[in-house]
């Protein structure tokens, strides 16, 4: 852990100073040389960077970086729960707005599926036939 630590260092660093050192000699060849240096069990480059530097630094501000945490979990949450509030407010506005303007629609679909219209049904060769009357059609009256 403590080489990623001292690698993510070296990495933000290495970011300004590819900027302004590639003019300097040999400096590709002494960041390989750092790397191996931190990498290497017999130096343990990156063991004695942490515990020199990082270390002593992280100890002393330790009791800010867990306020920072905190408000940091207390905000994530009061941020969750107030986009949380926002979707459900834009998902039943949209729920409502789609209602009211399908409503026509609807409307229009169910009135043919009304019980007037099933309350009689148009046979095949006769008159109009009631559903649920006891009266069956004759053959005579099938027949016109």
């Amino acid at each position: 852990m403590m080489y990623w630590i001292i690698f993510a260092l070296f990495t933000t660093a290495e970011t300004f100073t590819d900027l302004f050192l590639p003019w300097f000699p040999f400096y590709y060849e002494l960041k390989i040389a750092f790397i191996v240096w931190l990498l290497s069990p017999y130096t343990k480059g990156a063991s004695v960077l942490y515990r020199k530097f990082v270390h002593p630094t992280l100890s002393s501000k330790e009791q800010e970086i867990d306020e920072y945490l905190s408000q940091a979990k207390d905000r994530s949450y009061e941020a969750v729960v107030q986009f949380g509030r926002r979707g459900l407010n834009v998902a039943a506005s949209a729920a409502v707005t789609a209602a009211a303007k399908g409503q026509g629609a609807l409307s229009e679909r169910l009135r043919s599926f009304s019980m007037q219209d099933l309350t009689s049904i148009r046979g095949e060769d006769g008159p109009t036939t009631r559903i649920g009357s006891a009266h069956a059609p004759t053959q005579s009256e099938g027949a016109r």
